[in-house]
């Protein structure tokens, strides 16, 4: 019995042009895959030790709102489960990112309640 074997070969070329900001913060997130336990000690101290106290602070100094401590708790919340869940660093290092600016959200938000702006 005879069989028929097909090699084709396709040339193809991709050539990519220009890279935009959030796929290079990707490619180099997925190239801190081996200092993955530095990240969950930065990220667990960090936010837990001193970001998401300030933020309760400045909510509390601003009013005590419950919408922005909920706020707080969440933005902690995803950098905590995340690394709980032993993720790769393509996904807790930009969620630690979000939490981040989430806190800032936050603090603007708090401070310009304080003023009396908002």
């Amino acid at each position: 019995m005879a069989t028929t074997t097909f090699n084709h070969t396709i040339g193809t070329t991709y050539n990519q042009t220009g890279t935009s900001v959030f796929s290079r913060f990707i490619n180099w997130c997925k190239g801190q895959q081996e200092n993955r336990l530095i990240w969950l000690g930065v990220v667990v101290a960090g936010h837990g030790c001193v970001i998401t106290p300030l933020t309760v602070l400045a909510v509390v100094m601003a009013g005590n709102s419950l919408v922005l401590f909920m706020l707080a708790i969440f933005a902690m919340a995803i950098s905590l489960i995340t690394n709980l869940a032993a993720l790769p660093t393509k996904i807790t290092i930009p969620a630690f990112a979000l939490s981040i600016l989430i806190d800032v959200g936050i603090l603007i938000t708090a401070a310009l309640t304080s003023l009396h702006i908002i």
